[in-house]
């Protein structure tokens, strides 16, 4: 079944509406009983009139439904919302968002394949990279993806796939979109992007040249931390003829049900992303007069190495904080005061929540490689949610008082950033491509 272009309903296009609308209406398909909240298809299989319309089902002819496995009018909705607002002309939804990623890697690839993406990635981004796809014969190189310098010297070869994300997981490092997409396409790749940290609310990478998006929409499209989900979108073409078939015959599919708990979440993303990005840019502010953190990551914040790239390919700084406090032992001992904020590898949730990626997220890379991608035993990385500014501080002040490490952490800290800088990020350097990027 050939998938959909940009959302539409009985009341005409999703085209004209701003982006706050197209998350509560785009896509929405009622049934003959009117119903106001979107129907939940909850069947696994679809019947025929008559043998004939069996036969022109499988062969494309009629566009009618098979099988849940290859589509569902409530996983249709979600997919047609979905590319309304991140304006795709296609798109496939997965059971998670692993399965999105994967499905949008492997749907195009082969041995002898080449793909090169950015060094900063989430732990099981990396594991495809770094263990799955080499199976296959896949070739596989890693850039600093900072540094254009490096994604040219790395895409000087013919090139199949260049994946990233931006801003990265847990590091926040920000990726020219706009130069990295030139220097891919000269390559002869395909751009796919993580986009879970930034959102469609954020950041919209088509508009910048990338090709696929990826999103985990167990994240902060749910929001509520329900259920798992995760969507590919991008050319029409593809998704008919590359995704479609792999996701048809590997079964990675989304349920219904969760389908229709995704559309729920949508209707309140901008409102939720914004409000939660606001009270991110007052903690990180907050977090950084705190005596006891070394360091803070926050892409709204002046500071941040790569904070004028950040602002102009994102609206806003993000839900996503990340400090340094220092020490392992400093981390956990924070971790362990926190009242109102839970400690957990999810992000993008109602609630806050944070994580100490060197030993969840992050753990299988050898001691090495987290150094080198900064990622150190004193880091702790904050996904801020709805509640009450005020209620946040007076929690992580609480927690992060005293901290033994809080003198060693600056050192430590600053012993990091060092290293890194022995390799500066050159987005803006000598042989970095200018004028990329939006402003917004």
């Amino acid at each position: 079944m050939a998938r959909h272009e940009s959302g539409r309903n009985k009341r005409g296009s999703a085209a004209g509406w701003r982006p706050r609308t197209r998350m509560v209406h785009g896509g929405t398909t009622r049934s003959a009983y009117g119903e106001t909240s979107e129907a939940m298809f909850l069947t696994s299989g679809y019947v025929y009139e008559a043998p004939e319309q069996a036969e022109a089902r499988f062969k494309g002819e009629d566009h009618g439904y098979i099988y849940s496995r290859f589509g569902n009018p409530t996983v249709a909705m979600f997919e047609q919302r979905m590319c309304a607002l991140e304006g795709a002309e296609a798109a496939w939804a997965t059971a998670t968002g692993m399965a999105a990623v994967n499905a949008a890697l492997f749907c195009q690839l082969k041995s002898g394949d080449r793909v090169v993406a950015a060094r900063a990635l989430f732990g099981s981004n990396r594991y495809i990279l770094d263990e799955i796809l080499p199976r296959f014969g896949v070739k596989v190189t890693m850039v600093d993806g900072t540094d254009l310098i490096d994604w040219r010297r790395a895409l000087k070869q013919r090139t199949q796939v260049v994946f990233l994300e931006t801003p990265s997981n847990p590091g926040l490092e920000i990726v020219d979109l706009g130069a990295v997409a030139k220097l891919a396409h000269a390559a002869g790749a395909m751009v796919v992007v993580d986009n879970v940290f930034a959102t469609p609310v954020l950041q919209r990478p088509l508009e910048m040249g990338a090709d696929v998006v990826v999103y985990s929409a167990t994240k902060h499209i749910d929001g509520h931390g329900r259920v798992l989900g995760g969507v590919v979108l991008g050319p029409k073409e593809f998704c008919d003829t590359k995704v479609m078939p792999f996701i048809r015959h590997t079964g990675p599919s989304l349920s219904p049900f969760n389908a229709w708990v995704l559309l729920k979440g949508l209707e309140t993303l901008d409102l939720r992303v914004r409000a939660a990005s606001e009270t991110a840019a007052a903690l990180a502010d907050f977090l950084a007069e705190q005596h006891s953190v070394a360091r803070v990551l926050y892409p709204g914040r002046k500071d941040h190495p790569q904070h004028a790239l950040a602002m102009r390919q994102m609206e806003m700084g993000g839900t996503l904080i990340s400090i340094d406090v220092g020490s392992k032992e400093a981390a956990f001992e924070m971790l362990r005061r926190l009242r109102l904020v839970v400690i957990s590898n999810n992000l993008g949730d109602a609630k806050s929540m944070v994580t100490h990626p060197a030993t969840t997220t992050h753990q299988r890379l050898a001691p090495e490689e987290r150094a080198h991608l900064g990622i150190t035993d004193g880091m702790v990385r904050l996904s801020v949610g709805l509640e009450d500014v005020e209620d946040l501080r007076k929690d992580l002040g609480r927690a992060l008082a005293g901290l033994r490490a809080g003198a060693r952490g600056r050192a430590d800290s600053a012993a990091v950033v060092k290293s890194k800088a022995k390799t500066p990020a050159r987005t803006g350097g000598r042989g970095a491509l200018r004028g990329s990027g939006r402003r917004r």
